[in-house]
C-alpha cells in the first residue's frame, strides 16, 4: 500500500493553510447565520431535536433500570456522548472489518467513560474515587489522556447513576467530555505552582466552566470545539491543535494576559492553529472565549461533517476577518495588538523534579502510554498523601504531575512511585511515547496501539541502552488516521491502517517523521513528513524505531545540535527507511 501521489512529503510542502473550505456550490454549508437553521443532515436533525444534556434523565430513570436493550439508538449513539459515553467495541472483531460493519455490528453492550479533568487538577480524594470506580464498575481499567481526562471502559449503563453520584460528590463530572460541545478546557499541569510560570490560568478556566458548561445555547455547536489555555513559558497545552488557545505573554503596555491562536486540528486534514494578533487580558479571557465558541456555532459549516471543524471556516474567512467577526458581532469592542509567545525554554511534559514558587517540590511521573489501574491510581493516592501532599495535575502528555512534596520527601517518593511503573526519570523513549485507545476499545480503530506500543518501548529500552539521545524521542501511536494521539506532531508519528508487507495485507502503521509543535527545540510547529511507501508492521515498531533513531544518531549534526525533527526533514528517502 502506498500514499496517494498527492499528499506532501514534509511540513514545508504542506503550507499552514492546507485545509480548504468546502467548494462554492448551490448547496447551502448549514452556517446558521447564512443559511438559516434547518437542519441539513440526521446528526443536525436529532441535535435540534435534543441536544443531548437532556438524556441524563432517561439514562438515570428508564435506561439504567431496564439495561442496554432498552436505550433509543439515537440516544446510545449520540446524546450518550454529551455525559462522556461511548459504546466500546465488542471483543475479537479485527480492524479489517473495522469500515464495513455498521456501528451497532461493532458495539458491545458496554461504554467507554470519560471523566471531564478542566485544567487537569486533581485531589487525592478525587483520584481515590476514581480509583475506586475503577476497580467496582470498570473492570481495573483507568486510562490517562493526551487531553488531560481519565477514561474508563467496560461500564454498563446500569451503573452510571451510581458512577455520577460518586464522581460529583467529590466535583469531577462528565458532563460536555465528548460530542458537538465544548469539551474539556486543557491548562498548565503547574498552574498556580510553578516558579517560572508567567500567570495561573485556573481562575480563567474556572469561569469558563462556571459560565458556560451545560450552557443550552452552546450544547448544539457544528462538532466538537477543544480549548486551552496555559500562563506557563513551556506552552504546555499544545495550543496549536485547539480550535480556541490562549497562550500568556507579557504586554509592553498592558502587563501580563494572553495571545489568541484559532482553528488548530489534527485529524485527517491537519491544520495548526493561527494568531489573530490580539491581546487578550485576563478578565476578558472567558468572553474572548465564549466569542470564538458563539463564531463556531454561528457560522461553522453543518452540512458536512467531515468539514464542520472550525479550522475550515479560518481557511475561507483569514484570521484578519475571524478577528474583526469576533470584535464587531460579539464582544463589541477592540481587543489590542499584541506580542507573539517567546520561543519555550523548557520541556513542556514537566517530567522530572522541579522546584515549585513556595520552595516545595512538584514531580513528573511517566506511566508508559498513560495506561494505569484503579488500583494503581489508589495506591497513588495514598502514596501522595503519605509524602505529605493532596494534590495532582494530569498532562496533555498523558503524564501526571505530584504537587507540593517537600524536599526531604522527593526521593523517598520518587522510589515508591517507581515501584508503580510512574518513573520520574524514564528513558527518553519512554518519556516521548503516546497512544490513543486503539482497536481494544475504539470502533474506529484498525490496529492495536497501547499493547503495540508498551512492547516497543520496553525493547527499545534494551536495545538503546548504551545510547546517548540527545532529548525525547516522541513516538506517537494511533489505531486510525483520526490522530488522536497527534500523529503529524511527532518525531515519529504511527498511523493505523492494514499495509501490505511482502504481499500479505497485515495490521501496521504508517510512517510519519519530524513533526512537532512548540518547544525549546523548534523554532515554530510544524506537520511531519511521510515517504513514499514506508509502511511498519503492528509487530515491527521496535525494529523500525530502532534502526531510524541509530541512523539519526549516526547522521546528525551533533556541533549544530541538530533535533531528530530536523534531521528527518533533511535526511533521504533512504535513511529513514
Amino acid at each position: 500500500m502506498t500514499i496517494s501521489d498527492t499528499e506532501p512529503r514534509s511540513a514545508s510542502d504542506r503550507p499552514r493553510a492546507a485545509v480548504r473550505p468546502p467548494r462554492a456550490s448551490s448547496k447551502p454549508n448549514g452556517q446558521w447565520k447564512i443559511d438559516g437553521t434547518a437542519p441539513l443532515n440526521g446528526n443536525e436533525e436529532w441535535k435540534q431535536v435534543d441536544n443531548g444534556l437532556s438524556v441524563r434523565e432517561r439514562i438515570e430513570n428508564v435506561y439504567s433500570k431496564g439495561g442496554f436493550a432498552s436505550i433509543d439508538p439515537t440516544d446510545v449513539h449520540g446524546r450518550f456522548r454529551v455525559w462522556g459515553l461511548y459504546t466500546q467495541r465488542k471483543p475479537g472483531i479485527d480492524g479489517g472489518r473495522t469500515a464495513t460493519l455498521t456501528p451497532e455490528e461493532l458495539e458491545d453492550e458496554y461504554f467507554m467513560l470519560r471523566v471531564r479533568i478542566d485544567g487537569g487538577q486533581l485531589t487525592t480524594e478525587q483520584l481515590r474515587v476514581v480509583a475506586t470506580i475503577s476497580t467496582e464498575f470498570a473492570r481495573g481499567t483507568a486510562d490517562i489522556t493526551d487531553r488531560q481526562n481519565i477514561q474508563l471502559h467496560w461500564i454498563r449503563v446500569e451503573d452510571i447513576p451510581e458512577i455520577w453520584r460518586r464522581l460529583e460528590a467529590v466535583g469531577l463530572q462528565t458532563t460536555e467530555a465528548c460530542g458537538d460541545v465544548p469539551r474539556v478546557i486543557l491548562g498548565s499541569p503547574v498552574a498556580g505552582i510553578a516558579a517560572d510560570e508567567l500567570i495561573d490560568p485556573t481562575p480563567q478556566i474556572n469561569e469558563i466552566t462556571a459560565r458556560f458548561l451545560r450552557d443550552e445555547t452552546l450544547a448544539n455547536l457544528p462538532r466538537k470545539f477543544k480549548s486551552a489555555i496555559t500562563g506557563h513559558p513551556s506552552q504546555d497545552v499544545v495550543h496549536e491543535i485547539n480550535d480556541v488557545a490562549f497562550v500568556a505573554v507579557e504586554h509592553p503596555e498592558f502587563g501580563i494576559g494572553y495571545d489568541l491562536w484559532v482553528g488548530g486540528a489534527l485529524s485527517t486534514t491537519p491544520r495548526l492553529g493561527e494568531r489573530l494578533g490580539a491581546f487578550v487580558r485576563p478578565d476578558q479571557v472567558a468572553d474572548a472565549w465564549h466569542g470564538v465558541t458563539q463564531i463556531f456555532r454561528d457560522y461553522g459549516y453543518r452540512r458536512l461533517r467531515n468539514k464542520a471543524r472550525l479550522k475550515f471556516l479560518l481557511a475561507e474567512w483569514g484570521t484578519e476577518k475571524f478577528r474583526q467577526v469576533l470584535q464587531d458581532e460579539y464582544l463589541g469592542y477592540e481587543l489590542p495588538d499584541g506580542p507573539a509567545p517567546t520561543r519555550p525554554t523548557t520541556i513542556g511534559d514537566h517530567v522530572g523534579v522541579h522546584r515549585q514558587k513556595d520552595g516545595r517540590f512538584y514531580i513528573g511521573v511517566t506511566p508508559i502510554v498513560g495506561r494505569v489501574s484503579g488500583e494503581t491510581l489508589g495506591k497513588l493516592a495514598d502514596l501522595i498523601e503519605a509524602h505529605g501532599s493532596a494534590r495532582l495535575r494530569t498532562t496533555p502528555h498523558q503524564k501526571l504531575v505530584i504537587l507540593d512534596v517537600p524536599e526531604e520527601n522527593v526521593e523517598p517518593l520518587i522510589g515508591e512511585l517507581d515501584a508503580l511503573g510512574l518513573q520520574a526519570r524514564p528513558s527518553l523513549i519512554r518519556r516521548g511515547t503516546i497512544a490513543c485507545t486503539g482497536i481494544e476499545f475504539c470502533k474506529l480503530a484498525i490496529v492495536e496501539t497501547k499493547v503495540n506500543a508498551t512492547a516497543a518501548v520496553l525493547d527499545l529500552e534494551e536495545r538503546l541502552k548504551g545510547f546517548e539521545l540527545p532529548h525525547p524521542i516522541s513516538l506517537h501511536v494511533n489505531g486510525c488516521p483520526n490522530s488522536c494521539a497527534r500523529i503529524q506532531t511527532a518525531d515519529i508519528g504511527l498511523k493505523g491502517q492494514l499495509v501490505t508487507i511482502d504481499g500479505e495485507q497485515v495490521p501496521g502503521y504508517q510512517v510519519h517523521l519530524g513533526g512537532g509543535l512548540a518547544s525549546q527545540d523548534r523554532d515554530e510547529p510544524g506537520l511531519g513528513r511521510t515517504v513514499r511507501g514506508l509502511k511498519v508492521a503492528a509487530d515491527g515498531i521496535a525494529d523500525y524505531v530502532d534502526r531510524v533513531v541509530r541512523r539519526f544518531l549516526a547522521d546528525r549534526d551533533a556541533a549544530a545540535n541538530e533535533t531528530f525533527a530536523q534531521w528527518a526533514h533533511r535526511a533521504d528517502e533512504e535513511a529513514l527507511q
